[in-house]
Order: C-alpha cells, then structure tokens, then sequence
C-alpha cells in the first residue's frame, strides 16, 4: 500500500524521514515549465512517467522518495512501479501540483 500524502501533510511527512527525501516529478517537461515545486529541505528531480523504468539507476534506492504529478494518478502508479522494483520508502503526494497549489504554495501557478 502506497502511503498518500497531502500537500498540507507534506512538512510533517518530511519531518518524518531518517533521511532526506527526494521529490519524483513525473509530469511532461512542458508542465514542469508551467508550475513547479520550490525545494525546502528536499531535492527535486523531474523524470517524465514514461522515462521512469529506463532511468531507475538515478533514483536513489536508500531514501525515501515521494512522486508528484499534475493530479496524483500518474504519481501513484509510478510510486506503485518504484514499489514493485524494490523500493522501500516510496508515497504519492495526493492532488499533486493542483492541491499542492492550493494547500502549500498559492505562488504555483495552477494549469
């Protein structure tokens, strides 16, 4: 079961982790253009949904790595993949950009 982690949830799941995570955007370039997330006290790594299996050795397998997309469906199926690839620590940030815009940054534009 993939751990869902609201936007407004996301200081508290941070807080959480022995180490610090790494945020999957898996949006389409154009949409990483078009809004994106202000690391603070993360690093951001942006890898389109269908580059995921063909650049898994950059993800780190020893931290806890939490997937975002423009609405959270295409988060929770790569953070499903990550998960049957072997990966320990993986979430999907429920909403994605849009509720993250709402929720966490209202400077992030909405799309």
């Amino acid at each position: 079961m993939i751990p869902q982690v609201r936007p407004s949830e996301f200081d508290d799941w941070l807080q959480s982790q022995p180490q610090p995570p790494l945020l999957l955007d898996v949006r389409e370039p154009w949409e990483v253009q078009t809004a994106a997330v202000v690391p603070q006290g993360f690093e951001v790594v942006a890898i389109p949904m269908n580059q995921v299996p063909a650049r898994l050795a950059e993800l780190p397998r020893d931290r806890p790595i939490a997937c975002l997309c423009h609405h959270g469906a295409r988060s929770q199926r790569v953070a499903m993949f990550l998960e049957q690839q072997g990966y320990q620590d993986v979430a999907n940030i429920t909403g994605g950009i849009e509720l993250w815009s709402r929720e966490r940054d209202p400077a992030v534009p909405r799309y």
